[in-house]
Parts: C-alpha cells; structure tokens; sequence
C-alpha cells in the first residue's frame, strides 16, 4: 500500500468493498433470476471496475470486467438466461478481479496473473444455448465435491501433457485463476501471493463441472489456453508455489488498503465530538476543583485526565480533518472555463493543497473560496493585450496558498493583474452614494479598500453573467465571519490583489482567554488574541489618551484604539482601583484593545450556538459552560472591532502621533512586563512578555530530536527547543513528565523555550540592577525581593533556530536587538 496513489488507493478500498457484495448478490441472484434490481447493481459495480481501470491502464482488469460486463449486460437484456454454469464463470471472474486488485496493492501492476482462461470460459458461456443444458448442470455446492476424474475422462489427449489432472492444474496459472473454491478458501494466500495459484485437489472441482457440462466449444475453449503449453508458466508456479509460505509470513502483520480503512457515517462522527466536547467540560471543571486540594495523588490523576482528554480531543478532530485540495480540486476547470469565456490566458498554482481543516468548515469555506477566485478571474487579471501593454507576461498568474499559522489555517488567493487603485474605489464609492466625500477624505488606504465587502458595491463597469451586480463580497465576508474567521485585502496598483482568509482549525472546541467584566465572564477566542497588558493606576493615568474622541494606548510606539467592555455592553465597571486590564486583539488585519475589569484565566471551551434573541445583539457569537459549572458568552470579535474601528479619526491621530510615541518608546520600555521564570538550582530568569506568545505544556515523550537539536510538533509544525537550565548550565531536577514551554513566534517561525516553572508577571522597572551577567545572561536584577538573571533572550532563540532572525523584519516592533531593556 505504500507509495499508492491516492486514486488508486481510493479505487482499491472501493473495489474490494464492491466485490464483497458482488460474491453475495450472484448467489443471490442464483436463487432469484429474475431480481432485475441486483442485476442492475451487479452490471453497474463490474461497469465502474471496468472504467476505471480503463483510466488508470490496468488492461488485464479492463480485459476480464469487459466480458463480464458483456454477459451481464445480456443478462439484463433478457437475451441470456442466468444459469449455474453462468454463476460459476461470474464468480471465477470476480475471484480473477480480486488476484489482480490484490497484485496492484501489492506492486503497483498486475503482476503475473493470466485472465486468458477466465474470459475464455465467460466468452464460452454466453455462446452457450440459454436454457437447454441448465437441468443438467448440478450446483456449484455439488461441483465442488465432485471427483478430479472428470478432466481425464472428458479429454484424455490432452491429459497426457501431464501425469495427472492435479499436478497440471498446480502448473496451470489460467486454470487456478478460474478456481473460486481456492480463493474463497483461503483469503491469507491472496494477500501474499496476488499473482500465484494455490495448489490442489480442490482447484479442479469448479473446473471439472464447466468441462463436463458445457457444450463442446466451451469445453474447448477452456483448457486450451492452460494445458497445451505448461512449459511457460510452469517455473513461476512452482516458484511461487514454494515462496508462499515465505511470503505469507512476512506479510502476515501487513494490512491490506481495504483493511486500513473504514466508512463511518459523518452523523457518528458529529455525535463523537459532541460526547468529545462534554468530556473536556468535565475535565475542565475536575481540573479545577483538583487544583484547590493538598492531595498529590489526585492532582497527578487529574493532570493525566488533563492529558488523555487532550489527546483524545485531538484524535477525534483529526477525523474530521480533510485536505483542502478536496474544494482545490475543482478550481482548475472553474479558472479554465471562465478564462476562455473573458478571452484571458490564466495559469493556475496551488500551493499548500494537502493542508487539512475541519469537514465542516472545508464546506462553509467552499462557496467564498469559489467566489474569490471567480472576482480574481474576471476583476483581477487582465487580458492578454492589455497585460503586454503594461509589460508583463500574457499568461496571468493565479495562486492559491493554504498553511497552518498560529493554530488557524490561513487561504490566500493571490493574483498578478491590475490590482486595486484606493483612488479610483473611493470616487466609485461616492459615485454609488455609499460614503461621502468628507467620509472618504478621513479614509487611509486600508479602510478604502474594506470598501468592496459593501452591500451593492461593484467594480465591474458591466453588469455580465460573472459580475457587477455587487452581490457576493459582502457575503463572502458574512460566511468567513460566520465561520469564525476573517478576511484581509491586500493590493498594489499594477501588481495585483491579496485575498487572504484567517480560519479557525474547528469551531467544536477552541482555546479561549476567560475575561470578567461587572461580575460576569466571557470568553476571547485566542485566535484573535495577540497579548495582554496591564497598566497600574499611574501607569494608566499618563499611557491612556484621547485621540480625536477616542481613547487610545501608546503600546510600543503605536497608537492602539481602546473600547470598553463596560460601555459596549451598557454596565457599570466594579473595579474603581485605577486598574486597566487590555487584551490586544486583532479582526480584519488592524489591532484594537478591549478593556475588561480582568482576566480569569484560559481554557479550551465547547462553543455552544445561542438563541436567536443574543445572535440579534450582534455581539455574541456563541456560549460556553466553563470548569466551574457558570455559563460564559463568547464574544464576536469582528463586532467588537467595527466598534473600535468606527471613528475614522483614530486611524488620523495615530498618523499624527507617531513621532511623539517613538519619543516615548524609550519611556516604555524602561516599565517593560517581565515574565518571571525557574529554572532549577534555586535560580530564575525574567524574560521580556514582549517575546511571549503563548504558554503551553508539551508532554516529554512527545520530544523528537533532528540531529542533536530537540524539536516537538507544534500546530502543524516542528518547534525546535531550547532548555533553559541546559542552556545556562542550571541542571534542575530530572525529567518531567510535563514540559512548561514559553513559545515564541513571529513570522511564520517560532521557538520553544522550557522552564521549570511559571512564577509570575512583574514590572520591569527594578530597583536594583547589575551588569554582573554570565553566558546567555545580559546581567542581574531584584524582582520580587529575589535577585533575577536578565536572559539574553535573543541568544537562547538562536540557540535553538539558527536562522530564526533570518527574515530582514523578525525582530518585534519596537524590541531592541538585546530583546531586552530594563
């Protein structure tokens, strides 16, 4: 099975299952001739068989399902009546059709396996008279127990060529193809030996009632072809005859590809996830109450709960992941066929085609991705003579790219034609009456081009049968929403367009910042979520402006747009202390900060819909029940953003203050967050939260190595890893059963950091510093009352990824090269 195509992969599994069914419904079909219904099956499966093979040039297979297809057709038609010899011969050539399955699994060809003798005796049998010699032919249960004599006495010359009927059946590759008692018998055989005949008393019997019942034409037809020349295939019988064994040995554990795999109706799956989904509620709320007791026993029971739920969850999703080269594959004749009806010579690439995602998001995501690549076609790429004009290629270029970033799949559509001129769709937008002059004269770039989601809204300067009637971009962006996704517009004038979908992995269970905002809690799918910060009342009173009427948060030299929780939903805040607490998040590639009273903490939750009257608020894209027992609501992120987003001024102001945010960066940076670290041997690190992505915990044996580098799959993707207390010569304690990992990443490329523990997250501004350092150290510092060791965070990322800052822009913004000031 390995090295298969998948299309003949897909055509095995599919052939055996049908031949299963085939061997039951002829010996049914024995009993009731006149079941036109299993007639009709049994000619439409050997129809399929025969096809397609045709296409993948198995001519041996087309060969024998033809004949067989000839008679059934005959069959059908009433010309033929189905008689036990005609069962028979059917039956051999079902037996013939699964050697040959069997040898292309095997060796990717048919192999040595003969079909001459089979389509001769099918051949023979039609020529047969339809209902004259039926009374005389006993049934095939008879036939097998029938006596070895009968070749001998019905053609002693030919008996001659060898010393007995058996021996020259065990030498006769044709007449042991035609054997179904054999094959039946012995299905380990056919595995092991696809192409050989098995040997014996047994393999004549089916053989001896067609030449004794059939008319002499078929009675001629039948052992020509393998006895009148034994010599040939003589030495590759008796070869394979003696390797048998052998070889059924050493494939004894090896599964077939019809054995690898199994049906299983989508509803069951749906079901399994469901019951999936309950159980990481409950392992959430055990988690929980766990973490409140003394007793060690049971917190190592729940921390291995913790880790078998979560393996569990992840074998079920991965059942209902497929490839997105399932909806891809269609695009090539879409491209095609609407390059010749506009006259434009496209070429189309695909890239990433055997990136998986959710079945069910795969079909939500079908019609937006058609769509996209439809507008690309016709609004995107030029013709071929405009194209030379401009001094490009006459062939467009259209690209489709799928990967996996940051525990989303992200879809691009990419195209090299006129692209988008921000000009001329702001004076279309006011030409339609959509926006206003003053509206457009307040809008950057970006915002212009958010544009063409627009209800009504078209480029087009026709209205055709492809386009230009302003309807498909806004629902597009409604679907993708739906879904839990976003959908970002990137295009240079003259160069081309960018369409690029963020979508989440599955909408069933997700991971998700627990939020509490006047003594209620939501939920913050982490898809959207980029950080968080928390400002100290001081802190808060100098950082926190209003910028044209909008409050606004200089992070790292840039202008974040804030909006409240509490004035977006109608409360009163209950923390008074001068706090601020923002989760930076980002919808339709712009940032914002929602502000909450605080944060919980994170968990995987089970997306639960809502009712009809919460989906009308527009700010609700679902529920949850969290590991206390108390219902949360998950918040719609996008929504949220069009608030944050709305006043047009914010997007000025932030030009107009960049200069005095650098000034202040160095400011910033002086009060810079510090994630607070063990690392054993009583000593700690603090490391900037600046270079903090995430936390996770990966189990140790899931720890792989490339070369003498550790390296774990993270997301779809191989993280390398650096451990601290190795990388600093601390040595902790011995080997863990679970890894604390500081995973940081930034372009597409990511490190794992290990720890031994997650202490806390302080201000960076200390009270006493030192440039007393050691390799891998940029010096000391007292935080929480404890001297700290300042990591070179910088050096333990190259420790681990080489090439990490290979890229011209890695660094983060606004972080030094140091990564760290403190």
């Amino acid at each position: 099975m390995d090295g298969l195509d998948d299309i003949v992969e897909e055509f095995l599994v599919e052939s055996h299952e049908n031949l299963d069914q085939l061997d039951s419904d002829l010996v049914a079909l024995e009993q009731d001739p006149n079941s036109r219904e299993r007639l009709s099956s049994i000619f439409r499966t050997i129809h399929t068989i025969k096809g397609t093979s045709g296409f993948l040039a198995f001519n041996r297979l087309e060969e024998v399902t033809h004949v067989g297809e000839n008679m059934l057709s005959r069959l059908r038609d009433g010309e033929l009546e189905l008689t036990p010899a005609r069962t028979s011969v059917l039956l051999q050539m079902v037996d013939t059709v699964r050697s040959l399955l069997t040898s292309i699994e095997a060796s990717g060809g048919e192999g040595s396996v003969e079909v001459a003798g089979v389509v001769a005796a099918i051949t023979a049998a039609m020529d047969d008279a339809p209902a004259a010699a039926a009374p005389a032919i006993p049934t095939p249960r008879a036939a097998a127990k029938a006596p070895a004599k009968a070749p001998a006495k019905k053609a002693p010359a030919k008996a001659a060529a060898a010393k007995t009927p058996a021996k020259a059946a065990a030498k006769t590759p044709a007449k042991a193809a035609a054997s179904k008692t054999t094959a039946r018998k012995a299905p380990a055989a056919r595995v092991a030996t696809p192409a050989a005949p098995a040997a014996g008393p047994q393999d004549d019997a089916p053989v001896a009632v067609l030449a004794d019942e059939l008319p002499e034409g078929a009675n001629a037809a039948m052992p020509q072809p393998t006895v009148e020349e034994p010599a040939a295939p003589a030495p590759a019988a008796e070869q394979t005859e003696g390797e048998a064994p052998a070889a059924a040995g050493g494939e004894q554990n090896r599964r077939g590809v019809a054995d690898s795999t199994i049906r299983v109706d989508v509803d069951l799956l749906d079901e399994l996830m469901l019951l999936v989904g309950e159980l990481v509620l409950t392992r959430n709320q055990i988690v929980q109450n766990v973490a409140r007791q003394t007793d060690t026993d049971l917190i190592r029971a729940s921390q291995r709960l913790n880790l078998i739920a979560s393996e569990l969850q992840e074998g079920v999703m991965k059942t209902r992941m497929q490839p997105i080269d399932h909806i891809w594959s269609k695009l090539p004749r879409v491209v095609r066929d609407l390059g010749l009806q506009l006259k434009k010579n496209i070429r189309l690439e695909m890239e990433g085609r055997e990136t998986e995602l959710d079945k069910t998001l795969l079909e939500a995501v079908k019609d937006p991705l058609t769509h996209l690549v439809r507008n690309s076609v016709d609004h995107g790429i030029e013709a071929a003579d405009v194209r030379k004009a401009a001094g490009k290629p006459a062939e467009g270029v259209l690209t489709l790219r799928a990967r996996h970033e940051s525990g989303q799949v992200v879809v691009e559509v990419a195209d090299d034609g006129a692209g988008i001129d921000p000009v001329k769709l702001g004076k279309k937008a006011v030409e339609r009456g959509l926006i206003t002059v003053a509206q457009l004269d307040k809008m950057s770039p970006a915002d212009i081009l958010q544009l063409i989601f627009l209800p009504g809204f078209s480029t087009a300067a026709a209205v055709t049968n492809v386009s230009g009637r302003g309807v498909g971009m806004d629902v597009v962006k409604t679907n993708i929403e739906a879904i839990g996704g976003t959908i970002e517009v990137e295009s240079d004038a003259g160069v081309g367009t960018v369409c690029r979908l963020r979508i989440p992995l599955t909408l069933a269970i997700v991971p998700a910042l627990t939020v509490e905002c006047a003594s209620d809690r939501y939920a913050i799918p982490q898809i959207s979520l980029q950080e968080l910060v928390s400002l100290d009342a001081e802190k808060a009173a100098n950082a926190v402006e209003e910028v044209g009427g909008a409050q606004v948060y200089r992070l790292r030299g840039e202008l974040l747009p804030l909006v409240r929780l509490t004035d977006v939903l109608g409360l009163a805040s209950e923390r008074h202390d001068g706090h601020v607490v923002i989760a930076v998040l980002r919808s339709e590639g712009r940032r914002f900060g929602l502000v909450v009273d605080r944060v919980i903490n994170t968990e995987e939750i089970v997306v639960k819909a809502v009712g009809g009257q919460l989906k009308a608020i527009g700010l609700y894209s679902g529920a949850t029940v969290l590991g206390d027992g108390t219902v949360a609501l998950i918040l719609d992120v996008q929504a949220l953003a069009r608030r944050a987003l709305r006043t047009e001024s914010s997007e000025r102001g932030q030009e107009a203050a960049r200069e005095a945010a650098a000034s202040a960066s160095s400011t910033d940076t002086d009060r810079q967050r510090m994630l607070l670290a063990a690392i054993g041997g009583g000593r700690r690190v603090a490391i900037p939260l600046d270079t903090v992505t995430r936390l996770e915990q990966v189990r140790t044996e899931s720890v792989e190595k490339v070369g003498n580098r550790e390296v774990v799959q993270y997301r779809g993707a191989i993280l390398p890893m650096v451990r601290l207390d190795r990388h600093l010569g601390a040595y902790g304690e011995t080997e863990r059963e679970v890894l604390e990992v500081i995973v940081y990443s930034d372009h597409g490329r990511s490190v794992a950091i290990v720890v031994e523990e997650i202490l806390d997250i302080v201000d960076g501004e200390a009270a006493v510093r030192s440039d007393i350092d050691d390799l891998g150290l940029l010096g000391s510092a007292v935080l929480g009352d404890k001297v700290t060791e300042l990591l070179d965070v910088r050096a333990a990322i190259l420790a681990a990824d080489p090439q990490f800052y290979s890229h011209p822009s890695s660094a983060p913004a606004g972080v030094p090269d140091s990564l760290l000031e403190v």
